[in-house]
């Protein structure tokens, strides 16, 4: 994990359908799913995960799903900048890492390389079968990460906020040889959350399960939770953004300029996604540097100074005592902004306090959350991570092609529509 300095799991990917292993895979016998088919009228209901983890010190959110038949638990990232959900997998094992639990046994139900799902995954007009039994896939990471494997199908077990259970058999990657990032962390695999039609939240509306809609709320004390579906907020109090039609392969609200105090800098044209993959927010070299004189500036005769001797992030202050939390320091720091171009001639602005971009360290400096996403490889691209998204509940709603966000109190599971937000 590099001490949480780079938690970006935002998808470079690529996917291979060429035989990735010389391993002999049957051919599935597809069952048919009577429990999932009994529920293909319940797309008013929403699926609720709790979420555990936080962004410093542990670096990450995940939720435990339970796939298999019988059920085992596991323990997932989730990440809303990829569409692949994968486990490491004894297939057997070329490469896995260590994880909490043992690794996951695969079925027999291989997904066919000619599969809706496996050509969405490829790019299109790359789309070789020369193994038509399978669909084999490699998937990198903005970290270095990698996983390879083969798609195959197995029983999820999940529940409906009103206690009806349902088991869908759905697609997931097997993953045999993984290598693991700079960001690395001991979990089970990723949950793939993104726009394409592989994302778990996909597969499931195209069961007549769910809509497609995938919300979470990060409680910046740690934890908060994770929903599909509609039924657990009130649209009218939700802030709403179209989703960019030119960067379909992540959740982007299109192009942003920076806000500082209120003010607009000389920051703008950036090109912004959401990625719950991603511990911190990432801005460009260029804006980088330019918030980062904006706050030395800002802080300049003021009582804290820089901490070079802190390495929990590249930039950290200290003050006469060390801080606790972040409410004994945020009077020294503006609240930042980004504000995205509507259909209106009014700019919807996703708000920074000091909360959303700043952590204590171990150390009881106060260290800037913010990091430069030139150096780690996103090039142009400016990611919001989850210490942005702390203590609000952000929703991908794939049906509306809209993102919205709203003030909540993530600390406390949702149960019903009525009266949460």
């Amino acid at each position: 994990m590099g001490k949480g300095r780079m938690s970006v799991l935002l998808l470079l990917l690529f996917f291979s359908f060429c035989s990735a292993s010389d391993q002999k895979w049957r051919k599935a016998m597809i069952s048919t799913d009577k429990g999932s088919s009994m529920m293909m009228n319940r797309v008013g209901s929403s699926i609720l995960f709790p979420i555990h983890g936080n962004v410093y010190p542990t670096g990450y959110y995940n939720v435990t799903i339970s796939i298999g038949q019988p059920p085992k638990p596991y323990f997932l990232d989730l990440d809303t900048g990829s569409d692949l959900t994968w486990l490491q997998c004894d297939a057997p094992c070329v490469h896995c890492v260590e994880a909490p639990h043992p690794l996951y046994r695969p079925t027999n139900d291989l997904v066919p390389c000619k599969d809706p799902l496996c050509a969405a995954l490829h790019p299109p007009g790359d789309y070789k079968c020369e193994n038509p039994e399978q669909c084999d896939y490699e998937v990198e990471y903005a970290d270095g990460g990698s996983s390879l494997g083969v798609l195959v199908r197995d029983v999820f077990s999940l529940n409906y906020t009103n206690g009806i259970r349902l088991s869908p058999r759905l697609a997931l990657g097997c993953g045999y040889d993984q290598i693991p990032g700079s960001s690395y962390h001991p979990l089970d695999g990723i949950l793939g959350l993104g726009r394409g039609k592989a994302s778990i939240v996909s597969q499931l509306q195209s069961q007549g399960l769910v809509r497609n809609v995938v919300g979470h709320c990060l409680s910046g004390r740690g934890g908060g939770f994770l929903f599909f579906g509609d039924g657990l907020y009130d649209s009218s109090r939700v802030t709403w953004t179209s989703m960019s039609q030119e960067l379909t392969k992540y959740y982007s609200p299109g192009i942003a300029e920076l806000q500082f105090g209120g003010k607009a800098t000389s920051v703008k044209n950036l090109i912004v996604v959401f990625d719950s993959g991603s511990s911190y927010t990432y801005l460009n070299s260029q804006a980088y540097q330019t918030l980062t004189v904006l706050l030395k500036k800002e802080l300049s005769g003021r009582s804290l100074k820089e901490a070079p001797e802190d390495q929990t992030l590249p930039l950290c202050w200290k003050g006469r005592k060390p801080f606790k939390n972040v409410r004994d320091v945020k009077k020294y720091f503006k609240t930042l902004a980004l504000a995205f171009a509507s259909s209106s001639r009014t700019k919807t602005q996703f708000e920074l306090p000091p909360e959303a971009y700043l952590i204590i360290s171990n150390k009881g400096n106060v260290c800037l959350g913010i990091l430069n996403g030139t150096q780690v490889g996103l090039q142009n691209l400016n990611v919001i991570g989850d210490i942005s998204m702390q203590d609000r509940m952000v929703i991908y709603d794939n049906e509306k092609q809209v993102i919205g966000w709203a003030p909540a109190n993530c600390d406390q599971l949702p149960r019903s529509t009525t009266g949460y937000m």
